[in-house]
């Protein structure tokens, strides 16, 4: 009764909001228009890009020139003078040296230097090449199979006199122990408890 009421007093109690069925569905295929547009509008851009292969760092990775100093730190300093390892291929600040590792061997910044994740294949020249380099840089001061085995020998050898010797310093001990309650104990007290027999030989 109440709701008739109202209503014919011209008061609007239908407080559920009204969608435009017709509206929204034009923005859904819009929507779905733009989706299938992305990709290829994404791919028209220009040919992918050909990225070299990985290579060897030519640098000397630097984690410990600010180790242990002291550092103020602002919020209004330049990021390479903030707290932590920073980047400046990728213009980041990395707070420690194994994320700041995982960093410059990781994807990101790999493709930042232009390179992709992929590793070169060497030829059978290249591998010929590298053996001959490090047979080079051989010296003749290193040891060959037969320096290895000597060395193993040696050490067996030295292994086995130094077990001689524990054992010889035990025995030592034993003897002494045996002397000194000998000589503590006397030999009237020692025959009443019925330890005469401690110093004598074996049959």
């Amino acid at each position: 009764m109440a709701n008739t009421s109202n209503n014919a007093a011209g008061v609007d109690n239908t407080f559920r909001r009204k969608f435009d069925r017709e509206e929204f569905l034009e923005r859904a295929r819009e929507r779905e228009r733009q989706e299938e547009e992305g990709p290829h509008k994404s791919k028209s851009k220009g040919p992918p890009v050909q990225r070299k292969p990985l290579k060897h760092r030519d640098y000397e990775v630097d984690l410990e020139s600010r180790l242990g100093k002291t550092q103020v730190v602002t919020p209004i300093a330049p990021l390479s003078q903030q707290a932590g390892y920073f980047c400046s291929v990728c213009e980041c600040v990395v707070k420690d040296s194994a994320n700041y590792l995982d960093h410059i061997n990781g994807k990101k910044h790999q493709r930042a230097l232009g390179m992709s994740m992929r590793v070169e294949r060497a030829s059978l020249q290249q591998v010929q090449e590298r053996f001959e380099k490090l047979k080079k840089r051989k010296t003749d001061g290193t040891f060959t199979e037969q320096d290895l085995d000597e060395r193993i020998l040696k050490q067996q050898q030295e292994e086995e006199e130094r077990k001689r010797q524990r054992r010889e310093r035990k025995k030592e001990k034993k003897k002494e122990k045996v002397v000194e309650e000998e000589t503590e104990m006397d030999p009237d007290v020692a025959a009443m408890m019925g330890f005469g027999g401690f110093g004598s030989t074996k049959k």
